[in-house]
């Protein structure tokens, strides 16, 4: 049976594509280099998925390690994850950033091309949007990426569509997310941030399990219902099933196809509103402030998932309730995470 490459496959989105993966009955492979993740989350993938999983230690810089890891599997696709993520480490430090996103995902690219390998899918963001014009935001609207985070993921996008106008053999998933929240229902996965979180479910689980004193909300004088910001968050199973749909679209679709999908809800949810939710769901009170608004956040940012749904025939299922019940089964369960 043929495997799929998940680069990146020890992290927050990796592992539950792995479970799903598995799930569906397709076996893979993670390739990581636990710069950003731990070797502990494939142990419970291990528990999760007994047999579908393997790991390998790599990074995607090595051309070497690479070749050697796709000459010696039987890979029909890759879904590459592998980056850094942090939206202010990227402005800290441009250069790190470009050098490991974008050189990293042409060596992995290269590589590739020795192989036989011709289905990929991306992991996109929405930050390649920029402040949205209109809302809810489709993949027509202008690219406006804020950060060198942005365009690194941008640059990658460009990279991919060029590759596949060049060689039609390629088939190509480009998936820009919204908010990844949630856990897998077992509790035994989950986002395993380093240091204070950059993101709100994490902040809030922090708090609420006394590892961070308080959440920090940023703002509450934005013009929403209740002042604070609105995002479209998706639970993080939702957006592995999305990635499952892709592949499945990729073995149908035409060579040199490009699809470049938003994957969210079409909702957007404030601030307090995922607080609130949080501490009705779960029974736990959540200690917070409100503090400066950050530079750059925009008030309103949701999805227009249509096109997934088209296409795909996907659609997000888990409300917010359960992405609040299940991030909290999984902090609660491990409160300093993999650690």
């Amino acid at each position: 049976m043929s495997r799929v490459l998940l680069t990146g496959g020890a992290g927050y989105i990796g592992t539950h594509v792995a479970c799903v993966l598995a799930a569906a009955g397709r076996r893979c492979a993670s390739l990581d280099n636990y710069c950003n993740s731990s070797p502990k989350s494939l142990a419970r993938v291990e528990r999760l998925a007994a047999g579908m999983v393997e790991a390998f230690e790599a990074d995607i810089r090595d051309r070497k390690r690479l070749r050697e890891i796709l000459r010696n599997g039987d890979f029909d696709s890759v879904i590459h994850f592998a980056g850094l993520k942090a939206v202010g480490e990227s402005v800290a430090d441009p250069g790190r950033y470009h050098e490991n996103n974008v050189r990293g995902t042409a060596t992995l690219l290269e590589a590739l091309a020795q192989s036989k390998v011709r289905k990929f899918v991306f992991s996109s963001s929405a930050t390649v949007y920029g402040a949205p014009e209109t809302l809810p935001v489709d993949e027509s609207a202008p690219m406006a990426p804020s950060s060198p985070y942005a365009e690194n993921k941008l640059e990658i996008e460009r990279m991919l569509s060029v590759l596949a106008t060049r060689d039609p053999s390629w088939r190509v998933a480009i998936l820009r997310y919204f908010n990844p929240v949630g856990a897998h229902e077992s509790g035994l996965i989950g986002e395993d941030p380093r240091g204070t979180p950059n993101n709100l479910m994490p902040y809030v689980c922090q708090a609420a399990v006394g590892k961070l004193s308080e959440l920090r909300i940023f703002g509450d004088d934005y013009p929403t219902k209740d002042g604070t910001g609105v995002r479209d968050y998706i639970h993080v199973m939702d957006l592995a099933e999305g990635h499952v749909a892709a592949l499945e679209a990729l073995d149908h679709a035409a060579p040199g196809s490009v699809l470049t999908l938003n994957l969210g809800t079409g909702r957007g949810y404030s601030v307090l509103e995922v607080v609130e939710t949080f501490e009705r769901v779960n029974g736990v009170k959540v200690p917070r402030r409100v503090v400066a608004r950050r530079p750059g956040d925009v008030a309103i940012y949701y999805a227009d998932p249509s096109r997934a749904r088209k296409i795909l025939g996907w659609q997000a299922r888990r409300g917010l309730d359960e992405m609040c019940r299940d991030a909290w089964r999984w902090q609660s369960m491990n409160p300093d995470g993999y650690g």
